[in-house]
């Protein structure tokens, strides 16, 4: 009996001496590190505290700054006097391309970039306008994906239809909007037919018909299956 309780005692007590071990070596490890651990917790605050800094003292001054510059420039757009919201009106506007320069790390300046590929598509200078799409980051599932189509629609333009195709089915993923989505899958399922690839066709055909059966496109998509499917079968 007694070897049996000093065996416990030896047993309870190795967890306890593994911390105490544990312990030993970390107090030895933060008092032999002391001074790096230290500069190590001033270099992050320091760095917190200059982006903080340039955040309020130059980001965002800049933006209200872009806010004003753009304005004019989303009128000119909205009646289509496209060269004008681009280049600007030689006077008190500069143009997107100008307010993309200057603030094109602003959140404004970031919207600019769009409207910027928005005109140029609009003028017939879709490799510009590529350009300028690519440039423009947002999430939203609106905007972007739209964004991301008109990429599509500026490779189809200039034949390159298969990168056009990825560019619509990339748009159609951003976004579960009914009135969006299907769009650029009906846009993808008539790029793929032109390359006669109908399965891919029927693919995302199917997609809408399922998917979003209560869109407009989903409303005439029999017609469009039934011909890719009769396509792909012909081997046409």
């Amino acid at each position: 009996m007694a070897k049996n309780n000093i065996a416990g005692k030896k047993k309870k007590s190795e967890p306890e001496i593994e911390v105490d071990e544990i312990l030993s070596r970390s107090e030895q490890f933060i008092e032999k590190n002391q001074k790096i651990l230290i500069y190590s917790v001033i270099g992050i605050a320091a760095i917190v505290a200059i982006i903080l800094v340039y955040n309020n003292l130059y980001v965002k001054p800049l933006n209200v700054k872009a806010e004003v510059a753009i304005f004019r420039g989303q009128q000119y757009f909205e009646r289509d006097s496209f060269t004008l919201a681009l280049y600007g009106n030689g006077l008190d506007y500069e143009g997107f391309e100008a307010i993309v320069d200057q603030y094109g790390r602003t959140k404004t300046g970031n919207l600019a970039k769009a409207y910027a590929g928005i005109c140029y598509y609009r003028l017939n200078d879709p490799q510009s306008a590529i350009k300028y799409l690519k440039s423009y980051k947002g999430n939203d599932d609106q905007f972007s994906p739209r964004v991301t189509g008109l990429i599509g629609d500026c490779y189809v333009s200039i034949g390159e239809v298969q990168e056009g195709i990825k560019y619509f089915e990339k748009a159609a993923s951003q976004t579960e909007d009914p009135n969006i989505s299907p769009l650029y899958l009906k846009k993808a399922g008539i790029a793929y037919e032109n390359l006669k690839q109908y399965k891919d066709a029927v693919r995302v055909y199917t997609l809408i018909k399922d998917k979003y059966n209560t869109s407009i496109e989903a409303s005439e998509i029999d017609k469009f299956i039934y011909r890719a499917d009769f396509l792909s079968q012909s081997g046409q």
